[in-house]
């Protein structure tokens, strides 16, 4: 589980402050306040790790990947390409690695004795001298104690092919800092585990693919429906050629029956169904709408958007690995007020049942309503959500941490949070006494 994120010089973000991430967190605000951008660093490391090309220090993104970020004049805050980017990314392992560390910030010997180490937080400051961005310094703390495991500082560093070459997350494992240690088994098996963290790490964008009439199986093995929601039915397909089991769900349960029972309880649908089509190539499948009991199937095609916009989302809940993250941005969009508060009831489930951490960037009143009530019903403590507003300020992006009670109640709501909807009925209000006295004369 991601434990927290800060960026300096971030996009819209001068200084985010540590922002400590729940299983179940939302990201609320206006427009361009920089809620997508503390979603963007995530998916920036994430992307960075899984890339093949060691000779990029960071990688910014393209066309295929989460997000494409440009290059580091634009993504630099403020574009003023003599500032030092830094971003600090902490996890919990799912569960503690037995190895040894150093026995203190301040004595960096490696213990005779493997100790429990419950996660990991890694730093990093990235600059542009010259043409290329280059690392500054790195370091890996452990948790929870915070010592210091690794550190990395060279002020001269240039950027070459040498096997001194670093790159964020997939650092040169040759490397030696001075006076300090040698690179170990046991530091390597520390630093992979912080790595692989980023391989369940799964995004869905706010605009999704469009509904196909018909969709051909690569039966290739997935890890999630994609970042535009386009893989979903090779997904569910997967997972039906997977002993037809959720995977990693631990009970004998279709995901196509999780998906049907939640788009009935959402009224969005009677029955959901994927079937093979009528055509020459036998991996070729029909996704059905089936509105009520007694009208037609239909294409997913030939369905309302919002559906299909959702369907993602749902699919994901189920189909991705246990103890996995998602982020998912705007999960309600498109969808009416009722499903946009029952769509709360749903990450509280697959959060209590499924263990998986939820980032959510939203516009929704309703969401967040229903999380309060379900807060209140004890069905998720108060301590497993965090919820936060931003709002920008001449330019620069500003955080405040929603305080949430026992009942629900936030404590320091802010000001036109959701618009100024009581006041405009209160308005409403007087205007139809000040007309119905008129009237009576």
């Amino acid at each position: 589980m991601i434990t927290h994120i800060r960026m300096k010089n971030f996009k819209s973000w001068k200084d985010s402050g540590e922002v400590k991430l729940a299983p179940l967190t939302g990201f609320f605000g206006t427009n361009s306040s920089g809620k997508s951008s503390l979603l963007q660093m995530l998916l920036l490391l994430k992307q960075t790790a899984e890339r093949e090309d060691s000779e990029e220090v960071i990688f910014f993104g393209d066309e295929d990947s989460c997000v494409n970020l440009g290059s580091f004049p634009e993504l630099i805050h403020g574009h003023q390409v003599s500032e030092i980017l830094e971003l600090e990314f902490g996890c919990k392992f799912n569960e503690p690695l037995q190895i040894r560390v150093p026995s203190s910030e301040y004595r960096p010997v490696l213990s005779h004795r493997p100790t429990d180490v419950e996660g990991i937080t890694f730093e990093t400051c990235i600059r542009k001298p010259q043409e290329r961005p280059v690392v500054d310094k790195f370091s890996y703390h452990r948790l929870p104690d915070n010592v210091e495991i690794l550190k990395w500082q060279q002020g001269k560093f240039n950027y070459g092919r040498s096997s001194d070459d670093i790159r964020i997350i997939r650092s040169c494992y040759k490397l030696t800092p001075s006076n300090q240690f040698r690179y170990t088994e046991d530091i390597v098996k520390l630093i992979k585990s912080f790595e692989d963290q980023f391989l369940n790490v799964h995004y869905l964008g706010p605009i999704r693919a469009k509904p196909q009439r018909q969709y051909h199986w690569s039966e290739k093995l997935l890890a999630n429906v994609g970042h535009l929601g386009q893989k979903m039915i090779d997904a569910m397909l997967v997972s039906r050629a997977n002993q037809q089991k959720t995977p990693h769900y631990g009970e004998e349960v279709l995901i196509e029956d999780r998906i049907s029972k939640w788009l009935q309880k959402m009224d969005l649908a009677y029955a959901f169904s994927i079937e093979p089509a009528n055509s020459r190539h036998n991996l070729d499948y029909n996704v059905y709408i089936q509105k009520s009991s007694d009208s037609a199937k239909v294409t997913l095609a030939d369905i309302g958007y919002g559906l299909s916009q959702f369907l993602p989302v749902l699919i994901n809940c189920y189909f991705a690995r246990e103890g996995s993250t998602l982020i998912l941005e705007q999960p309600s969009m498109h969808l009416h007020p009722m499903v946009q508060s029952q769509l709360a009831d749903l990450l509280i489930e697959v959060v209590n049942e499924r263990k998986l951490q939820i980032l959510i960037e939203s516009h929704s009143e309703h969401l967040l309503t229903r999380l309060q009530l379900r807060i209140a019903e004890q069905k998720i403590a108060a301590d497993q959500t965090a919820l936060y507003f931003c709002e920008n300020e001449n330019g620069a992006s500003k955080i405040k941490s929603l305080e949430l009670d026992d009942l629900g109640n936030i404590k320091n709501w802010p000001k036109n949070f959701f618009g100024n909807v009581r006041g405009d009925l209160l308005k409403m209000t007087r205007e139809q006494m000040k007309r119905q006295k008129e009237a009576e004369g």
